[in-house]
């Protein structure tokens, strides 16, 4: 009797769970179905669907094949350029009946889905390409929306990526970012395999940098600039000469005053031994003009040095991978390897065949080894660079604290559009403060997400911002650009398909203070100097109250950054014999700082 009451209860319990599980399925369905139900109708992408006739798949995986160039897109990531397909706020196919809401309408200021349940895929058109090369000339007086309709399957894909993560994380704050500067000599650190007399050298340094003492009687307009003036420079100018063991006997004993500062004990101690393998075009090989030209410039006057290169790499703290990102994509998608995949096999190949060859990156696993890469592809700056090169000091235009970049071992590379290689410092300065009519000043393509936002929100709205697109490439467009830089009070420096922008340093050029319209943008030299004393940072999703914004500063405080920028101009310059903090020593100072700060004290 027990045993059949046991097994009716069991029976009982049983019942109740499959009951409460078939409610529970019911519910999970009703709500699904409400919520699809709920959807709008119209203008959304079908998840099968034709454009043009053209047909589209759909795929999950958003961002590994994505490739372009500054005025190169082939938009794998997001959509093709197919047929006339239409723009932003037009539905893609009317007569599609599965889809997700995508339209300009849900996009915020910040270019973020109001929607933020939506699934976002990848929409590839197997049998539409985009039409390579986008120099786009328009007149400065056309309207906006024809400035916008001229590059709309150029920026299609890139103002779609707003919406690529739905649910954004939250930019980080310069207060933010100031913290991990402050804290850079905790970050976690890859100890050397042996130790090595170089390493002691630099732990030497690193002692001497954290203990600087204060100078006094600065310059407010000097001071004002530097997060530390003391670590970084000083205005003792005449030591010694460096003489291998025995300089550093004798700064064990003497401790010069000045030496401990990171400056110039970087004039005084640093040896780069360059690696002399890798073939041309792609290792050897500098780029010097355009927008990518920081790292030709950089390797160029590298490889030429006297001052820190050495021949014996037993003598070197640094290592330097002296490849080209430009070249490297070029090279190869002239050999159709295009995927990434195909970059990481070359780069790896590369790793391993000086790592076979020399002990120096095994000894540290790549820590005291750095490359400088300046490029809009996205793959190259970061991604790439990640699987075989994470423990390097990376020197990356891409400084998007939000995609990899990590304070306090890689480095800010300035984005610098050189037109002459041979002039490099032609058309410097501007018009002082009382002839800057023009309170904001923007031209250029519309590249990414944010800049059609930045035109919507004050191209013609307003007489005092002069907010135009691509402005004419002939050379009276390319005076009248370099005019408006002179002439505005603030210039805008809005990202485009990556967080870096050339105009932060022509702003510096032309005396026009920088706004800085990039979340998570890390600015170049971010470890020296106080950007927010002749700067000022927009969040992306403050465009709409930009004009407010730049009233609301007061006129002193302007002057006073105006001023500073004609001191930090001279940080900011190519030269073709590189001269003392100059644009070249500065990246090099930044690299050597880091690469100290990364040396774990006794």
């Amino acid at each position: 009797m027990g045993i059949e009451l046991q097994f009716q209860r069991l029976c009982c319990v049983h019942s109740v769970k499959k009951l409460l599980s078939i409610f529970g399925i019911v519910i999970a369905v009703v709500v699904l179905i409400s919520q699809l139900l709920a959807l709008p109708y119209e203008n959304y992408i079908s998840l099968l669907s034709n454009v043009d006739g053209v047909g589209v798949e759909a795929e999950t995986d958003l961002a590994t094949d994505e490739k372009r160039s500054n005025v190169e897109v082939d938009s794998v990531l997001g959509f093709q350029k197919l047929g006339n397909s239409s723009y932003l706020g037009k539905r893609l196919n009317a007569n599609s009946t599965i889809g997700f809401y995508l339209n300009v309408s849900t996009y915020s200021s910040l270019g973020k889905m109001r929607n933020e349940s939506a699934q976002i895929l990848q929409v590839k058109a197997p049998a539409a390409r985009s039409s390579g090369r986008e120099n786009v000339i328009a007149d400065t007086g056309n309207k906006t929306s024809s400035l916008m309709e001229n590059e709309a399957t150029s920026s299609n894909s890139n103002i779609l990526r707003a919406g690529i993560n739905s649910k954004r994380r939250r930019p980080a704050s310069i207060s933010y970012m100031n913290t991990l500067v402050q804290q850079n000599s905790s970050i976690s650190l890859v100890r050397s395999q042996w130790r090595s007399a170089r390493e002691g050298e630099l732990r030497y340094a690193k002692v001497q940098i954290e203990n600087a003492p204060i100078i006094r009687n600065i310059p407010e307009l000097h001071s004002s600039i530097f997060r530390n003036y003391s670590k970084f420079r000083s205005f003792v100018s005449s030591y010694p000469p460096v003489g291998g063991g025995i300089w550093w006997s004798m700064i064990r004993v003497f401790a010069f005053v000045g030496m401990r500062l990171s400056y110039e004990l970087m004039e005084r101690v640093l040896k780069v031994y360059v690696y002399k393998e890798g073939e041309k075009p792609i290792f050897h090989q500098p780029y010097m003009r355009g927008i990518y030209a920081s790292e030709g410039w950089f390797m160029k006057l590298m490889e030429k040095n006297k001052q820190f290169l050495v021949k014996d790499p037993k003598r070197a703290h640094l290592f330097y991978l002296p490849f080209s990102s430009l070249k490297l994509r070029e090279a190869l998608s002239k050999q159709n390897f295009t995927h990434q995949k195909d970059l990481e096999n070359h780069l790896s190949n590369y790793i391993g065949r000086i790592s076979r060859k020399y002990h120096f990156w095994n000894r540290s696993r790549g820590a005291d080894h750095f490359f400088v890469a300046c490029h809009d592809w996205y793959v190259i700056g970061t991604r790439l660079t990640r699987k075989n090169m994470e423990t390097c000091v990376r020197v990356l235009c891409n400084s998007n604290i939000a995609g990899g970049f990590k304070i306090g071992k890689d480095v800010s590379l300035p984005v610098t559009y050189v037109r002459s290689a041979e002039d490099p410092l032609k058309d410097l300065g501007g018009n002082p403060p009382s002839a800057r009519p023009v309170l904001a000043f923007f031209a250029g393509g519309i590249h990414g997400y944010l800049r059609p936002i930045l035109l919507q929100h004050w191209s013609e709205k307003e007489p005092d911002m002069k907010i135009f697109g691509p402005m004419p490439r002939d050379p009276e467009g390319k005076a009248k650009y370099r005019e408006l830089m002179k002439s505005s009070k603030y210039c805008i420096c809005a990202r485009g398909y990556e967080v870096h922008t050339p105009r932060v340093v022509e702003s510096i050029h032309y005396d026009c203070v920088p706004v800085i319209i990039s979340d998570n943008y890390v600015p170049p030299f971010f470890e020296v100097f106080d950007w927010e004393s002749f700067s000022v940072f927009v969040l992306e999703k403050d465009v709409p109250d930009l004009r407010n914004i730049l009233l609301s500063i007061p006129e002193e405080k302007y002057m006073k950054m105006q001023r500073r920028l004609k001191i930090v101009q001279q940080y900011f310059l190519w030269h073709k014999n590189p001269v003392k903090y100059d644009l070249f020593h500065m990246i090099l100072h930044s690299i050597w700082y880091n690469r100290v700060f990364q040396v774990k004290s006794k």
